[in-house]
């Protein structure tokens, strides 16, 4: 039990920490609300139109890729702590693994899945003319 006090000791600094930060900040911090910062924020986007909206398929293919190589790393971790002992048959297991991923890789680059301008989306028409309308859309922090 004595090599778990210092854990312990850190969580509950950590934590303390955190609670005096936020309860200093809401008395001591300046209260000057306005329409903007009253807004919902959604990720630097203005907040205007139906929730419902369809979203391209290239969203959840990205979402899909990027699980896909961030397992590679989640891979590669374990086999560069085992390196000396794998030696070279897990020398050529490993390159075995990337190329595979980079044969992988090269499909969706040629693919275009990694092609994120409006240029290469088949749903894309054209830009909004611009003018009072759409500046005034998104304009942020306003309902109308």
């Amino acid at each position: 039990m004595d090599g778990w006090g210092g854990i312990l000791l850190l969580a509950v600094i950590g934590v303390g920490f955190g609670i005096v930060s936020v309860v200093l900040s809401y008395f001591l911090g300046p209260r000057n609300p306005t329409p903007e910062k009253l807004a919902a924020y959604e990720c630097g986007m203005p907040p205007v139109g139906d929730a419902r909206e369809r979203q391209s398929v290239k969203f959840y293919l990205i979402a899909m890729i990027f699980l896909l190589f961030d397992i590679e790393v989640a891979f590669l971790y374990p086999w560069a702590l085992a390196m000396r002992q794998l030696s070279w048959p897990g020398l050529i297991q490993i390159t075995v693994f990337f190329s595979i991923l980079v044969v992988g890789y090269i499909y969706i680059w040629r693919k275009g899945v990694l092609d994120w301008g409006p240029e290469y989306d088949p749903d894309y028409k054209r830009p909004p003319k611009p003018g009072p309308a759409v500046v005034k859309r998104y304009r942020y922090g306003t309902r109308n």
